[in-house]
């Protein structure tokens, strides 16, 4: 099947359980598109910026820059600032926010903003572990003038609760870092280019609402872990994280994706190095999400739950109402290869079979 079939076509091909048999391919720059998905109309135009280079702290630097008028009156209304990295991994720098990303977004700050700055992490492993092993505490030092600080939020422990779906669709609850809900502070989403093994690709909002669910404590028994309630299911999956990021967005800053190295292939932890180059911010997590996709070369319309985030006007979706501040995407597109299992994946798309038809 070729990679420019429409979604219609691609929905017809699972249905008939012809998606399964398509070969490993690597995402293509555009598909056209003959049905495109719902977008709020109401929603205004968002501005994401785009920065090509060969020094990530530079580029971090210069993406915030370039959208300074739309960052700072936010700011200045905050009395403190939590940088959320990614670190799905405490062990491997690429799956993880590399230190210069975030000295890039401090030396954004530092002229900027005289309150205190905190990197809060809910990693999937020992979050401090993570820390220690990309040299987070170096940081501490350099920027002692911001009172810089580093925080486990799992060891933290104040939660804020969320009901979620299970692999029954029935509801359960369950724990988000408190913290990243508090009206006092500036929260920046600090994540990379990277696809995924469930949810096709993963970045700035999937960095900020599977980083929120807490687990124990290192030593805290029982063991308990809110993290795994995302996953429980394709569409579970996906539909959680719209739900998270629906109840999260009042509190977003602003999203800073660190494109210099992406992952592709078996990411979010496991797949290899992308040289793109680029840095993306957005005070809208959605608009900078979707241009990533773009310079992924990455169907927006097969990651799930930005779909539900358009659809819901959590964020702007529609390319032709986002402004582009850099280079022109075709020029820094790279196309990513995706997960192995890709097809499975796009199984989202497709009828629902699980639970009866409507009955009465």
């Amino acid at each position: 099947m070729s990679m420019q079939c429409s979604r219609r076509r691609l929905l017809q091909a699972a249905g008939a359980g012809l998606l399964l048999q398509v070969p490993l391919f690597r995402a293509t720059p555009s598909i056209a598109d003959e049905s495109p998905l719902p977008t709020n109309p109401d929603l205004r135009r968002s501005t994401v910026s785009l920065i090509q280079g060969e020094d990530r702290r530079k580029n971090v630097y210069d993406a915030l820059l370039a959208i300074d008028d739309q960052i700072r009156p936010r700011l200045q209304r905050k009395k403190y600032v939590v940088i959320k990295p990614n670190n799905v991994s405490t062990s491997k720098p690429l799956a993880s926010t590399h230190a210069d990303t975030l000295r890039g977004i401090m030396d954004y700050l530092a002229p900027r903003f005289k309150g205190q700055v905190v990197i809060a992490e809910s990693s999937a492993e020992e979050t401090l572990e993570g820390f220690e092993s990309f040299q987070y505490p170096r940081l501490v030092t350099e920027y002692r003038a911001q009172n810089l600080r580093l925080i486990d939020l799992n060891q933290e422990a104040r939660a804020e609760m969320i009901s979620l779906i299970d692999a029954d669709l029935h509801v359960v609850p369950a724990r988000l870092a408190a913290r990243l809900f508090d009206p006092e502070a500036f929260v920046i989403s600090s994540s990379m280019l990277k696809t995924h093994d469930t949810v096709v690709a993963t970045m700035s909002v999937k960095n900020m609402c599977l980083g929120a669910p807490l687990h124990n404590a290192p030593k805290e028994s029982p063991e308990w872990n809110d993290k795994r309630k995302y996953h429980v299911g394709l569409r579970q999956t996906h539909y959680n994280i719209f739900l998270t990021a629906q109840k999260m967005q009042p509190n977003w800053g602003v999203a800073l994706i660190d494109g210099f190295e992406g992952m592709e292939g078996r990411g979010p932890s496991r797949g290899t190095p992308v040289a793109s180059r680029i840095a993306i911010a957005s005070t809208d997590f959605i608009a900078a999400d979707r241009i990533a996709l773009e310079t992924m070369g990455i169907n927006p319309e097969w990651v799930g739950y930005l779909n539900y985030c358009g659809q819901a006007g959590i964020g702007q979706y529609d390319l032709s109402k986002i402004d582009v501040h850099g280079p022109a995407i075709a020029t820094v597109r790279k196309a990513y290869q995706l997960a192995p299992d890709v097809q499975k994946q796009l199984q989202w798309m497709g009828p629902m079979k699980a639970v009866p038809p409507n009955l009465g």
